[in-house]
């Protein structure tokens, strides 16, 4: 039986396990996926089990994103344009780093309906599936994308990547259309403390955490009436790709499989 993993810190709110094997099971695939928190010095150790394929494949999520890449052999186009990878691949003897969290964040977005041409994008956060939501959001002729981190460095650094950024200092806000939740707060139900309520109505509060499906942040977005939206789409589409890559099947999306995520 073969093995696949998704690696992170923390990891213990990842609902991959629980989708992939769905997947898996559906599609009579021997094979188990499971979950692994790992240290940062523990990941090369990690990686080399997968290119001895005593591990078939894995997932990668915050904060190894970027920190896996040393330790693959090629990156695929999205994966090598945002420098970050959440999907690796053993192919043809090659650990491969893909990126399918663009695709991902792009079919989510579709399927809000939301024409992004001209609009203006406030992200909040640095790390992680950013430097995808950017290349995405870019793909999309946005008109603006502006960054708050608190840690104002890294998304400083971003900028070498993404030239058309614009930063400002965490705890102010600037005006958009769409503002994104890309922070890590929220997953324990932790408050992001920003004032929102001169933001006005009809904007787009977008938050990439699907577990709890509503957060503090979402919820704040809806009482002050604007339109909010979790990252679950986006973690089954990443999802599906990632499948997609290592069985060459494309698994079935249907009201089953997001009865799965709805785990608060």
């Amino acid at each position: 039986m073969k093995n696949y993993l998704v690696i992170g810190n923390p990891i213990n709110h990842s609902l991959s396990p629980i989708l992939h094997n769905t997947w898996l099971k559906a599609n009579n695939i021997n094979a188990f996926y499971d979950k692994q928190k790992v240290e940062e010095n523990e990941i090369e150790n990690f990686i080399q089990k997968i290119k001895q394929q005593k591990i078939a494949g894995a997932n990668v999520t915050v904060p190894f994103k970027k920190k896996v890449i040393p330790f693959l052999d090629k990156l695929s186009f999205d994966a090598e344009k945002t420098q970050s990878v959440n999907t690796i691949v053993f192919e043809n003897n090659n650990l491969v780093g893909h990126n399918t969290d663009v695709t991902g964040f792009t079919r989510a977005i579709k399927d809000l309906d939301f024409n992004f041409k001209g609009k203006k994008i406030f992200i909040l956060g640095a790390g992680g599936v950013v430097p995808s939501i950017i290349f995405a959001l870019n793909k999309m002729e946005v008109s603006q994308i502006t960054i708050s981190n608190r840690t104002k460095e890294k998304a400083e650094n971003l900028k070498i990547k993404f030239n058309n950024l614009k930063i400002i200092d965490w705890g102010n806000l600037h005006d958009f259309d769409m503002i994104i939740n890309a922070t890590s707060l929220g997953l324990h139900k932790e408050e992001i403390n920003l004032d929102f309520s001169n933001v006005g109505n009809g904007k787009l509060f977008y938050d990439v955490i699907y577990n709890p499906s509503e957060t503090n942040f979402l919820k704040e977005g809806r009482k002050l009436g604007n339109k909010v939206e979790n990252g679950k789409l986006m973690f089954l589409y990443q999802a599906f790709e990632a499948f997609k890559l290592w069985h060459g099947i494309e698994p079935q999306i249907n009201e089953n499989t997001l009865k799965l995520l709805q785990n608060d």
